[in-house]
């Protein structure tokens, strides 16, 4: 028996290149920001561990690889930074400012 979902199209999603559709369905999903137990790992084909969070839409699964600017951003997040951006633009979303002397944990 199939998953209800195996129709779906699978992607994995880096901050580079991040849409304001995924962010508001990120933003919808997961108001209060996740938890581990949101967090999904798997190996890549590469075999290396990545930690992502699941938002779906009509026929795709995507898979949203989990980082400090993926956090940051989703608390920053107003709808209104996008209105001028295509639903699909991934320029539209910006590297949110760290701390001084922090990097970027990519969480995988």
């Amino acid at each position: 028996m199939k998953p209800k979902d195996a129709h779906l199209r699978r992607v994995i999603v880096d901050f580079k290149k991040l849409t304001p559709e995924i962010l508001a369905l990120l933003v919808e999903k997961y108001p209060y920001g996740y938890d581990d137990d949101q967090i999904i790992s798997f190996k890549n084909a590469k075999n290396e561990l990545i930690e992502a969070v699941e938002v779906t839409t009509e026929d795709t699964k995507y898979l949203v690889k989990v980082s400090t600017k993926l956090e940051l951003t989703m608390e920053n997040y107003d709808v209104d930074d996008y209105e001028d951006f295509d639903d699909d633009d991934p320029d539209a979303v910006v590297d949110p400012d760290l701390e001084p002397g922090a990097e970027d944990e990519d969480f995988s």
